[in-house]
């Protein structure tokens, strides 16, 4: 079976997003496996550790396997759904329950970190210039009309 990259871009583009996130989600992944209390000092405390293990521990594999992406570079659609897919659920995850009240506000930089790893991952795949004519059009739709050209205002 021959290995398709992803489709639109070649994937040497693909390998820094990989390897940033590899590394990020190895390390925050890790962090509660081998020193669980400072990670509760920066996080807030926690009731149920084998939650927290259990989620360290699968944010590492993921982590791991990007890295793998990258050293065999071979980064396939599967692992760049695996990678956007796990960073949009767990910053979605740490806004609405750090909005809840539930955990502490410093999950937000995380969830900041793994959302701007999703528009990287996507303005990759897009192309910046594609990523740049369909996202134009909606910025400009916060313009006044009075600075659209050829439209005029009334009463002047």
């Amino acid at each position: 079976m021959i290995h398709q990259p992803i489709a639109t871009r070649p994937v040497g583009a693909f390998r820094p997003i990989a390897a940033v996130q590899g590394v990020y989600f190895l390390v925050t992944g890790i962090w509660p496996l081998v020193a669980v209390e400072s990670f509760q000092r920066v996080t807030g405390p926690k009731t149920d550790l084998w939650l927290v293990y259990c989620v360290g521990g699968l944010v590492a594999v993921i982590g791991v396997a990007l890295i793998a992406s990258v050293i065999g570079s071979r980064i396939s659609r599967e692992t760049a759904i695996v990678a956007v897919g796990s960073a949009l659920v767990l910053s979605a995850i740490d806004l609405i329950f750090v909005f809840r009240g539930v955990i502490s506000g410093i999950y937000i930089a995380d969830a900041a970190a793994e959302l701007a790893l999703v528009v990287w991952w996507t303005m990759t795949y897009v192309g910046i210039p594609k990523f740049r004519r369909r996202i134009d059009p909606l910025l400009a739709r916060g313009q006044s009309i009075a600075s659209t050209p050829g439209v005029q205002r009334s009463g002047s």
